[in-house]
């Protein structure tokens, strides 16, 4: 095929950024959830992960749960469920609306996120000094795709000084 007749985007040997980011992610998850074992944790999935990047300090409603993680209540609740099995989170009763459930983390979950932490910032350790300017990077562009997300639901876009999601 001639090169003239292909696309600017086919001619590009780079990823697209959205896919790079994509493979950052998961690859820090995957190096921290392979960490985490090493050190005695149990193997968690990437879901069950997810869990704990979206848990409120106080616990969070199950279906705020669902609705942060992108998932039914149904797979919400399984991904809970096997986190229970391990004593890692907790269902309680919301103070604040006595009919109410709270998923929490358990002291044993509040450990592992503790050990976590340690370990991501070791990795971000080895990225040195490239970290402040690669935060102010993704803030940047967490914005300015909130800004193509809420042009796209209808919403005002929002200007150059707009905040990040």
């Amino acid at each position: 095929m001639v090169s003239g007749s292909l696309t600017a985007v086919q001619r590009r040997e780079e990823l697209p950024l959205a896919h790079l980011l994509l493979q950052a992610g998961r690859a820090f998850d995957a190096a921290l959830r392979e960490e985490l074992a090493a050190r005695g944790w149990p193997r968690l999935s990437a879901a069950q992960s997810l869990v704990f990047a979206y848990l409120d300090r106080q616990g969070t409603a199950p279906a705020e749960l669902a609705r942060r993680l992108g998932t039914t209540r149904q797979a919400q609740q399984d991904l809970v469920a096997g986190l229970v099995r391990l004593g890692l989170v907790e269902t309680v009763t919301d103070p604040a609306r006595r009919r109410g459930r709270l998923v929490r983390l358990t002291g044993s979950g509040r450990a592992l996120a503790a050990d976590a932490g340690g370990v991501l910032a070791g990795m971000e350790e080895e990225l040195g000094e490239r970290v402040p300017a690669l935060r102010r990077l993704l803030a940047e562009v967490t914005g300015v795709a909130g800004r193509w997300r809420r042009a796209a639901d209808g919403e005002a876009p929002g200007g150059l000084g707009a905040t990040a999601d």
